[in-house]
């Protein structure tokens, strides 16, 4: 049984939608949750869990980090956070993977602190599942960690990338893809032409520049970007998929014709909505330390909780990260990522933030 660290204290709901969500996981998928958070929360959750019928640890932590705080701040000035506590219980071994959706910024510094990056990448990177048109998915990475990022660092997302999907999904040869203005190479910014010719130097599947709308046609399994661009896509897509909904809804509830024909076309609707829907995947893994995080997005509420447990399970459960107990007992056997990312070169003067 996979034990699954979860911040009680993260995002904008109260402590209790997020704990259903882990009753809920607990009991779908069969793993055991470690709440984090405040003694007085804590004990209110472990007695509604024993109702619930739901496995569930309570671990004290006496912070919280707020939503606007400083990453830095909060690293430095609050060891005992829910987010310290819990990344903390999976670099112990203590748990196969932490989900949080708290303050982005901190977990990211929380996690290259504690757990540092894996061999070989220099910074890691938020990643998230973009459903396509045929209903496959297509990781795009990085969507927030980065703003700016050099050739190299988008060549070690490429990598990350790939190994998550070959790794987690059982892809084969996930194609690689770059964004860019054009799908011409000599098209894009200057880095972004440099990490082409990385990539395309790389023993990776690149298939070479994208466009922003390629990224729905399913035309890449993975695709590169820097932190700014990437969470601009990400914004801009959740709000075109809600309002296109949105409007679609008003549209056949309005119409006499429509509702009462809902028997044929009503499925139908509720199947493309449910593919498009971002919560499904729950959260947004961060990839590129040593250990499995999955960050939620700040409004989740319990059935997105749920379904970021799932998709850490999931990491844990396929090896994407094993941990100390299982490093040890594979101390004498190469560690895929490190081994595939050694190829990649490595900037000797990397960004770094302020």
């Amino acid at each position: 049984m996979e034990t699954i660290a979860l911040d009680l204290m993260g995002g904008d709901q109260p402590a209790e939608v997020i704990a259903d969500g882990a009753f809920e996981a607990s009991r779908q998928y069969g793993v055991r949750v470690a709440l984090v958070g405040p003694r007085g929360i804590l004990d209110r959750q472990v007695l509604r869990a024993s109702r619930n019928g739901a496995t569930v640890i309570p671990v004290d932590a006496s912070q919280v980090v707020a939503m606007n705080e400083s990453p830095a701040d909060a690293w430095r000035g609050k060891k005992d956070s829910s987010i310290a506590v819990g990344i903390g219980l999976l670099r112990d071994g203590k748990a196969d993977a932490f989900v949080s959706a708290g303050n982005t910024g901190a977990i990211v510094a929380a996690a290259m602190f504690s757990l540092k990056a894996m061999e070989n990448i220099d910074r890691p990177a938020i990643a998230t599942l973009f459903t396509t048109a045929s209903g496959d998915i297509a990781l795009v990475l990085d969507i927030g960690a980065n703003l700016e990022c050099r050739p190299v660092h988008l060549a070690q997302f490429g990598q990350l990338g790939s190994d998550f999907m070959s790794t987690v999904f059982k892809m084969e040869r996930p194609r690689v893809a770059i964004v860019s203005v054009g799908e011409e190479e000599n098209k894009g910014t200057r880095r972004v032409k440099e990490a082409h010719q990385l990539l395309k130097s790389s023993d990776l599947n690149f298939v070479g520049n994208v466009e922003g709308f390629d990224v729905p046609r399913g035309v890449a399994d993975v695709i590169v970007t820097d932190g700014f661009t990437g969470n601009v896509m990400l914004k801009l897509a959740e709000s075109l998929t809600e309002s296109f909904f949105t409007a679609l809804k008003g549209e056949l509830t309005g119409s006499f014709l429509a509702r009462t024909t809902k028997i044929f076309w009503g499925p139908s609707v509720k199947s493309v909505a449910k593919k498009w829907d971002y919560s499904d995947d729950g959260g947004a893994p961060l990839l590129g330390v040593n250990g499995n995080i999955i960050m939620a997005h700040g409004r989740s509420d319990a059935r997105d909780i749920k379904n970021a447990i799932g998709l850490a399970k999931r990491m844990a459960h396929e090896g994407w990260w094993r941990g100390p107990a299982a490093q040890e007992d594979e101390k004498s056997r190469e560690h895929p990522r490190a081994s595939k990312s050694a190829g990649l070169a490595i900037d000797p003067n990397p960004i770094r933030e302020t």
